[in-house]
C-alpha cells in the first residue's frame, strides 16, 4: 500500500513560476519511480512528466518540455515538480502517481489526491 499527497497549488500570474510536491508513504521501493499528471476542466488527463528514481531518468510531455523540471528526494520519499514560464493553458488540477510493476508488466498506479494549479491571464 502507497499513500500519495501532493501539495505546493495556488494562484499564479503567467509567466512566473511554482513548484509541487509529492510525498510518498507505505511500501515504496528506494529505486521508485513517480509520475505526475494533470486534467483541466473538460479535457482529457494529460501526461506531464515522469522520473525513474534509480537512474535519475525523466521524460517530459512535450508541452511542458524545456518549462518544467521533475526531481526527486529518495531519502525524503518526495517528489518536485518545478513549474517554470506558466501559461494559462498550464491550469489543471495536478496528480502524482507511483506505478506498479509486477514481473515487468505495469499492473497499474497508485494516485495522489491533486493539487489545484490556477494559472491567471
Amino acid at each position: 500500500q502507497v499513500q500519495l499527497e501532493e501539495s505546493g497549488g495556488g494562484l499564479v500570474q503567467t509567466a512566473r513560476s511554482l513548484r509541487l510536491s509529492c510525498a510518498a508513504s507505505g511500501r515504496t521501493f528506494d529505486d521508485y519511480a513517480m509520475d505526475w499528471f494533470r486534467r483541466a476542466p473538460g479535457t482529457e488527463r494529460e501526461f506531464v512528466a515522469a522520473i525513474k528514481l534509480d537512474r535519475n531518468i525523466t521524460t517530459y510531455a512535450p508541452s511542458v518540455r524545456g518549462r518544467f523540471t521533475i526531481a526527486g528526494d529518495n531519502a525524503k520519499r518526495t517528489t518536485f515538480l518545478q513549474m517554470n514560464s506558466l501559461k494559462a493553458e498550464d491550469s489543471a488540477v495536478y496528480y502524482c502517481a507511483y506505478p506498479v510493476y509486477l514481473r515487468g508488466t505495469w499492473t497499474g498506479d497508485y494516485w495522489g489526491q491533486g493539487s489545484e494549479v490556477t494559472v491567471s491571464r
